[in-house]
């Protein structure tokens, strides 16, 4: 069970290192042994404890309980919400660093108080693996963990590199939509986000890139104009209410069955874990998700090629 603390009166005077504003640099010389770090962000916090920070960690936000199972400790607090964490339940952790998201505007805000109060924070934004592998190097550089750089990192950026090896070999490029569903509305998204940036680093090609106004305002009559090869759905929030509110409106459209797509059964809801949230080390795994989809004799190819590559080794030894 993990522990909540509650608002209580504090000294903002706390007698805590230097703070610090946007993404730490690469000469800070990061935490000590005995500091103590709250995550405002679920993702984030996983990220610090692949680093090997584990012994450091004292306080994080409620997603990082409900949404990733962290096998945090019983005295890791919780301090909030992503959207709205608690500045007094930060605050009283005596925390001497607080890593956050500079996207969200709950955590810029509660930066100015933290900042007053001495404590250094880290903002990072990550969209993209390449975000994740600069924050990934600031962290194990401070825990001094260089070893878990190359496992969480160094190696997923490998098994990144052969997937695009793979789907640089097709010699088709399929069209895409990719569209995020909420409770109360849908759009389409490019690759300002983790699964669009996936997809065109495996060079599909998104139709919201030529019709931009699908952007603001999803018509599916657009969409049964571009008819693409791969309907792809990535959902926010509650991920029930946004598919009911997503089948609404396709149930109001006929003609959304007939696409090649829905037809061939190219339609599909990405899972959370991989396409939402930030994948940290799995970072490998959505991009070969999404290749054995684009290109599935490509990568099943590769898949047997390095199978037997390796019994080849084991073989051998």
């Amino acid at each position: 069970m993990i522990k909540k603390v509650f608002p209580v009166f504090l000294c903002l005077c706390l007698a805590l290192c230097g703070c610090s504003g946007g993404e730490p640099s690469s000469s800070a010389s990061g935490p000590a042994k005995e500091s103590r770090v709250v995550s405002l962000y679920g993702s984030y916090a996983e990220a610090w404890l692949l680093a090997g920070g584990e012994d450091q960690l004292v306080g994080v936000t409620r997603d990082a309980i409900e949404d990733r199972d962290l096998g945090l400790s019983e005295d890791v607090a919780i301090v909030g919400s992503v959207k709205e964490p608690n500045a007094e339940a930060i605050l009283a952790l005596e925390p001497t660093a607080v890593i956050l998201n500079a996207d969200i505007s709950g955590q810029v805000q509660v930066k100015d108080v933290l900042e007053g109060a001495g404590v250094a924070c880290w903002e990072f934004t990550v969209d993209t693996f390449e975000d994740y592998d600069k924050m990934m190097r600031q962290f194990t550089q401070w825990t001094n963990r260089e070893d878990l750089y190359k496992k969480n990192v160094e190696d997923v950026a490998k098994q990144i590199e052969e997937a695009k090896i793979t789907a640089a070999l097709s010699s088709t490029i399929p069209d895409v939509l990719l569209m995020r569903a909420f409770s109360t509305g849908i759009k389409a998204k490019t690759d300002d986000e983790l699964a669009g940036a996936v997809l065109k680093d495996l060079n599909a090609h998104n139709i919201a890139d030529d019709h931009p106004s699908m952007l603001e305002d999803l018509s599916l009559e657009e969409i049964i104009k571009a008819d693409p090869d791969f309907i792809f759905v990535t959902t926010m929030g509650d991920e029930g209410k946004a598919l009911e509110y997503l089948d609404s409106l396709i149930e109001k459209n006929p003609a959304w069955q007939d696409l090649t797509a829905v037809k061939e059964g190219r339609y599909i809801v990405l899972p959370k874990d991989l396409f939402h949230y930030k994948p940290n080390n799995r970072w490998g795994e959505s991009y070969e998700y999404l290749g054995n989809i684009l290109y599935p004799s490509l990568f099943e190819s590769e898949r047997q090629r390095r199978e037997a590559a390796a019994s080849s080794a084991a073989d051998a030894s």
